[in-house]
């Protein structure tokens, strides 16, 4: 299906893609459980039974059977092939698509490669540093991080020697130039490169996949900087990664709501004392990718920056960008000079839980924020609290929200209503998405062996099944073609080490059934642990009893024909086989 542009191309565009906001473009989408649903706008009906998964960042009509990724959803609903499809959507999230003729796609796939594994040998480079008996190790416990955090962080250490990562990697044969791309060396003036970073504690940065992208790094006294980061690399942009998401990810979507902190300890503590749904935007400010990122898992945010000017500047523009992307945040305001970090080890993680609970609304939080900026008593005071205060109340495209918050903006300011009203009637008004016109559609649900559909939904949910499963059964098990070609394709990119997602799966299959079959197994109902354990062993049992089953009959097929055409030598070679197979206990 993707013809000559490379699959990591298509993944890295898949992966910025908001399916959800996508859509939304197009028809009305409504919240339905972790998923979202809507009319089909691929066929007619009165009950909405078009699925969209935004962690899967899939979708599936259970009324036509259309399904797919951004890819396909664009193909089907602008009547569009592949490589316009991509072409726009690339555009449309950064993504530059060089001629496909040329070999620098290839290349930016190996170098990314490359760069992932030279970032995977320097985390064990500085973990093995700060598991040596270092003071560092001493400093990390008595900031409250325990050993085992320091292990799942994989936290490190830089020692104070000007070459000691380049002498490592040197020995591994990683080249000088990959080191200075990798952000983790920095060239002399007089020539060669020293390490960029030195006598500070490590904290490696994780894409959403777990794969090691950066680092940041920093100080155990007071000296200035307090942190540095690794640069942008071609892996590593860090206003379009969020620090812990790929551990926090399962915690956010299961509550619905994520809370948001900035520095990488305001994250682990937390974390660590057992508030899992929550992210570190590892700056001052969200970026739109990273909230973009976070609105497949969840539309509820609570914020909680330091309590210093710095922090309130922060929030607020965090703030009007969360809430022009269909945000519901609020926002937990902390004294000045005190960071999530500090609150829970002086006071636990109750206090900081009960906090979040009673997180302020963004309406007090910057009404708050303004009066202490401003003279509410003075006209142009007053005048200038109410005009940021109606910027951000514009931002919301529901008529009802505004006019609660214009109603409220008046009876706090004591400015007469019609005043406000007046005012924000001059704001340009906030865009409003439209809906596509339907398309027909006249597919039909896939018949398949209930066995082989769940079995490639345990295999595209944990990758820990995927090796059990195929312990067990090949490719040629599964009876149906479409299911034998998904656990085929599957199976050879566990073998080339590759990432497999629902969305990403579909670009390798020109059949739209494999597609839809890939959706429909994604959107069945989820079973416990337990359960899980069992229906795999009951389905890979069920799958080798009709695998046999089917032998049989295929040789009792042949041994007829055989017969009946006299041909001896074959008849009891068949039969033989055939025996072989009872013996079997087939």
């Amino acid at each position: 299906m993707s013809g000559r542009i490379p699959e990591n191309l298509l993944e890295d565009i898949l992966g910025r893609v908001d399916l959800v906001e996508m859509i939304s473009g197009y028809i009305p989408l409504k919240k339905a459980g972790s998923n979202f649903k809507a009319n089909c706008p691929f066929h007619h009906e009165k009950t909405a039974s078009f699925m969209v998964s935004p962690e899967r960042q899939i979708y599936h009509c259970f009324g036509c059977g259309e399904s797919g990724n951004a890819f396909k959803f664009l193909m089907r609903h602008e009547r569009m092939e592949f490589p316009e499809a991509v072409e726009i959507l690339a555009k449309k999230c950064g993504v530059s698509l060089p001629d496909q003729d040329k070999p620098e796609l290839a290349r930016a796939a190996s170098l990314n490669s490359q760069l992932y594994k030279v970032n995977e040998l320097a985390v064990n480079f500085y973990e093995n540093n700060l598991h040596s008996g270092s003071l560092a190790l001493n400093y990390l416990i008595n900031r409250g991080v325990k050993l085992g955090t320091i292990k799942e962080f994989h936290l490190g250490l830089a020692t104070s020697g000007w070459d000691n990562l380049i002498n490592f990697l040197r020995s591994k044969n990683v080249s000088l130039a990959l080191l200075e791309q990798a952000g983790l060396v920095l060239p002399k003036e007089s020539g060669g490169y020293y390490d960029r970073f030195r006598n500070r504690i490590i904290f490696p940065v994780f894409d959403l996949r777990s794969r090691m992208i950066g680092f940041g790094a920093r100080v155990m006294d007071n000296s200035l900087p307090k942190y540095i980061n690794s640069p942008e690399t071609p892996v590593y942009v860090k206003g379009k990664n969020l620090f812990g998401l790929n551990l926090s990810k399962d915690f956010i979507r299961d509550a619905d709501s994520a809370v948001i902190v900035e520095g990488y300890l305001d994250f682990m503590i937390p974390y660590q004392e057992g508030l899992k749904n929550i992210v570190a935007s590892q700056g001052t400010a969200l970026t739109l990718e990273q909230i973009k990122l976070l609105k497949r898992y969840t539309h509820n945010v609570v914020m909680i920056y330091d309590g210093d000017t710095a922090g309130e500047i922060a929030t607020l523009r965090s703030l009007d960008l969360l809430i022009d992307e269909g945000i519901n945040v609020k926002v937990v305001p902390l004294p000045k000079g005190t960071d999530p970090d500090a609150l829970v080890r002086s006071e636990g993680i109750n206090t900081l839980k009960d906090k979040v609970k009673k997180a302020e609304s963004f309406f007090d939080y910057k009404l708050d924020v303004l009066r202490s900026r401003y003279d509410i008593k003075d006209a142009h005071g007053k005048t200038k609290i109410a005009s940021e205060m109606l910027l951000t109340i514009n931002k919301f495209d529901n008529a009802i929200l505004r006019g609660e918050y214009t109603k409220r903006l008046s009876e706090v300011m004591c400015i007469p209503e019609q005043y406000i009203l007046e005012e924000l009637g001059k704001l340009k008004p906030a865009d409003s998405r439209s809906a596509g016109q339907p398309v027909s559609s006249a597919k039909k649900q896939i018949q398949i062996n209930p066995a082989e559909k769940l079995l490639i939904k345990f295999m595209l949910e944990e990758k820990e099944m995927i090796e059990k499963i195929m312990q067990q059964l090949s490719p040629a098990d599964f009876a149906d073609t479409r299911t034998a070609k998904i656990v085929s394709v599957i199976q050879n990119l566990v073998l080339e080490g590759k990432n497999i997602t629902p969305s990403v799966l579909m670009n390798y299959f020109s059949e739209d059934d494999a597609s839809q079959l890939v959706c429909e197994t994604m959107f069945m109902p989820a079973l416990d642990d337990q359960g899980r354990e069992k229906a795999v062993n009951d389905c890979i049992t069920r799958i080798k009893i009709q695998r046999k089953k089917t032998q049989r009959e295929h040789l009792h097929l042949q041994i007829k024909s055989a017969q009946s055409l006299g041909d001896e030598g074959k008849l009891n070679s068949l039969i033989q086989e055939f025996h072989n197979l009872i013996k079997k206990g087939d």
